[in-house]
C-alpha cells in the first residue's frame, strides 16, 4: 500500500508544482507562496479533523516545524537559483539532492530494500535528474555555473530535510506535524514579503492556480506521511522525487510544450524503476 501512497504523493506534488508555477508566472512569487501555503494549511486542518487522533506530542510538532522551515528555505533558494542561475543546473541538482538525502537517512536508520528494489532505485535516481532537466539557455556561462550548483544543492538539502522531518513523527501523531510545518512556512513567507516590502496581491488569472497549488501540495504531503509511515523512507523518497513527471506531462497537455528526448528517457526509467520497486 505504501507504494500506492508514494506514487499518488508524487502525482499531486507534480500537479501542485504545475499550478504554482502557472500562478507565479502571472503574479509575484512570494504572494503566490503565501496564498498557496494558507490554503494548504486549511487542507491539513480538514484532514486533521477528519482523522482526529488526539493532541500531538511535543517532539512531533518540533519535527513538523523543522520540516516546514526546511521546505520553505528550499523553495526560496530554488526560486532564487532559477531567477539568477541556470535552470538546467539548478533544478536537476535540487531534485537529485532531495532524493539522495532521505535515501541515505533511510538506509542509515535500517532500511533494507530487496535486490529488485535497489535496482529500481538505481533507475529512479537518474530519472529524477532527467525529468528535472531543461535545455541550457543562450545566457548560460561559466560564471553562473557555481552559483547555480550552490542554489541547487542548498534547495535540494532543504527539500530532503523536509522529507526526512515529516517521516520522523510517530503514526499516532496524525497530521499535526503538517499543521506545524505549514504554519512555519507561512511565517517564513510573510517575513520575506515584509522584508521585500511587497504587497500581498494576486493578479487575475493566478488566484485559482495559487489556491489549487496549496491544496494539491498538501494532499501530496498527506500521502507522503501515509507512505513513509507504512513503508521504507529510502524507497518512498525516491518515488516521491519523481514528481516532475506529472509536471512535464501537464505542460505538454496544457501548453503543448515539447517533451525533450532526455525527459522521455527519464519517464521510461521512472516507470521501469517503479515496476522493479513494486516487485522488490
Amino acid at each position: 500500500m505504501f507504494l500506492f501512497f508514494a506514487v499518488v504523493s508524487a502525482m499531486f506534488y507534480g500537479l501542485g508544482d504545475f499550478s504554482g508555477g502557472y500562478a507565479a508566472s502571472k503574479s509575484k512569487v512570494f504572494s503566490v507562496l503565501v496564498v498557496s501555503q494558507v490554503f494548504g494549511l486549511a487542507t491539513a486542518a480538514v484532514a486533521l479533523i477528519a482523522m482526529w487522533q488526539g493532541p500531538p506530542g511535543g517532539t512531533d510538532l518540533v519535527w513538523g516545524l523543522i520540516g516546514g522551515l526546511a521546505g520553505a528555505f528550499g523553495i526560496v533558494t530554488l526560486y532564487r537559483g532559477i531567477a539568477k542561475g541556470i535552470v538546467a543546473i539548478v533544478s536537476p541538482t535540487a531534485a537529485l539532492l532531495s532524493s539522495i538525502l532521505p535515501l541515505g537517512v533511510g538506509l542509515f536508520l535500517g532500511d533494507r530494500p530487496g535486490i529488485l528494489a535497489i535496482v529500481g532505485i538505481g533507475l529512479c535516481v537518474p530519472a529524477v535528474i532527467l525529468l528535472s532537466s531543461s535545455p541550457a539557455g543562450a545566457g548560460s556561462d561559466r560564471d553562473r555555473i557555481r552559483p547555480s550548483l550552490y542554489h541547487g544543492i542548498v534547495a535540494g538539502l532543504g527539500f530532503g530535510l523536509f522529507y526526512v522531518a515529516l517521516s520522523r513523527p510517530g503514526v499516532d501523531s496524525g497530521f499535526w506535524p503538517l499543521i506545524a510545518a505549514r504554519t512555519a512556512s507561512i511565517a517564513v513567507a510573510l517575513v520575506i514579503l515584509l522584508a521585500r516590502r511587497e504587497p500581498l496581491l494576486l493578479k487575475k488569472g493566478s488566484r485559482i492556480p495559487a489556491v489549487l497549488a496549496g491544496i494539491l501540495d498538501m494532499v501530496a504531503n498527506i500521502f507522503f506521511v501515509l507512505a513513509s509511515s507504512a513503508g521504507m523512507l529510502s524507497i518512498v523518497a525516491i518515488i516521491v522525487s519523481l514528481y516532475p513527471a506529472p509536471t512535464v506531462l501537464m505542460a505538454r497537455l496544457v501548453f503543448k510544450e515539447r517533451i525533450t528526448p532526455a525527459r522521455w528517457f527519464g519517464l521510461g526509467l521512472s516507470l521501469a524503476g517503479l515496476a522493479l520497486i513494486s516487485l522488490g
